[in-house]
């Protein structure tokens, strides 16, 4: 008797697994996608801005607190915004490893075991 490993996925998982995913689920892997996507931006602003407060002179904004607090709330802001527009691609590279694409019907016939693609001769 043959041994499976479950590790490896079988021709037809990837259209099973695309097909069991409730778009309830599907909505919540964005949505913690998104936000992720939206930290990291965040992030990434918080380090530009206290680089930029390092070089800063002492009478520039970047040195006051209250200007502070206020920036970071704003680019809060800016990081949602271009997170909610998928603008670094992170959020879809989380979804691309951790959801299946659904199968088109094409494709699921060129997947089906026993066919081979076929080729466009008008090319």
């Amino acid at each position: 008797m043959p041994t499976i490993d479950p590790l490896l996925p079988s021709a037809n998982t990837a259209s099973n697994d695309a097909d069991r995913i409730a778009p309830a689920e599907r909505a919540k892997a964005e949505k913690a996608a998104e936000k992720f996507e939206s930290m990291f931006i965040s992030e990434m602003f918080k380090r530009m801005r206290s680089t930029t407060a390092e070089f800063a002179g002492e009478d520039s904004i970047f040195k006051d607190r209250i200007n502070s607090e206020m920036l970071d709330m704003a680019d809060g802001a800016v990081a949602d915004s271009m997170a909610g527009q998928r603008a670094f691609g992170i959020a879809d590279a989380i979804l691309k490893q951790l959801l299946p694409a659904p199968q088109t019907p094409a494709a699921a016939h060129a997947s089906a075991p026993g066919t081979s693609p076929t080729i466009d001769s008008k090319r």
